[in-house]
């Protein structure tokens, strides 16, 4: 029998939506919630504490259901307990998405800092490794789930002199896709990336060295002529986390504009 409904099966799902106080994460989180599922909001930082809870309560004022968790990613002692705090909280985890990322220097490679480098690669490439591991083990002897991460379509072109270490970081996460992918595939647990082209979000404000003028440069190269915007990527995240992405899975999606 159809459903009429085509994302009902993702009612009463437990998701994990790593970075939600962002842009992205903020706009998936709600989307999931609005659609049935219960939803985990992972942050970072004390100062994002108060827009979380913002998202949390326009979520419960439209009757969705939502939890907080606060990790910094780059404590690895902290963030082994996320999955099992999350599982502890919810009873279950049902979908991972990996969404929590960030370029910490947008200087030119010649003056890059390791240290810069190393917290890109921990955030985007470290954390979820063991974050998608430990919900596999999971997901592995309760007959499946789904694991999600958000990359980006700049990995096609290797990025810019002040974006190297960035990207790098995206093609390991995409890697790890295919990875798991071929893994999970024995356990019905799906997994795939998203490529976001240039998402109009608060992130590139956070950048060191990014500003507006990179901005409309990098916008104009888009075959469309302009940025996306966060309900672009969620909507394809919603796609492979319910049923219409049974049988999608090791794949690679690129979501912008044609970029």
């Amino acid at each position: 029998m159809i459903k009429t409904h085509m994302f009902e099966g993702i009612k009463n799902k437990r998701v994990l939506i790593t970075g939600a106080s962002g842009g992205i994460g903020s706009c998936m989180a709600k989307l999931f919630a609005g659609c049935g599922a219960w939803v985990g909001l992972h942050y970072r930082e004390e100062s994002e504490k108060k827009e979380v809870i913002r998202i949390l309560k326009e979520i419960q004022k439209k009757s969705g259901k939502a939890e907080i968790f606060q990790v910094d990613f780059l404590d690895s002692l902290a963030r082994k307990n996320l999955i099992k705090s999350f599982i502890k909280k919810l009873g279950a985890i049902d979908v991972l998405i990996n969404n929590a990322g960030a370029a910490f220097s947008y200087k030119h490679f010649s003056e890059l800092d390791e240290k810069s480098w190393d917290n890109t690669f921990n955030l985007n490439v470290k954390a979820p490794f063991y974050l998608s591991g430990e919900a596999f083990n999971y997901m592995k002897e309760h007959g499946g789930g789904r694991i999600i991460n958000i990359s980006s379509a700049n990995v096609k072109y290797g990025g810019s002199a002040r974006s190297f270490h960035y990207c790098a970081s995206k093609a390991a996460l995409d890697n790890l896709t295919v990875g798991f992918a071929r893994e999970g595939a024995k356990y019905n647990i799906l997994v795939n990336s998203i490529r976001c082209g240039v998402i109009d979000t608060p992130m590139r404000t956070k950048i060191k060295g990014y500003n507006e003028e990179n901005f409309k440069k990098r916008i104009n190269l888009i075959p469309l002529k302009r940025a996306g915007k966060p309900i672009d990527i969620a909507r394809m995240a919603l796609f492979l986390a319910s049923e219409t992405g049974n049988f999608i899975t090791g794949e690679i999606f690129t979501v912008a504009g044609g970029d």
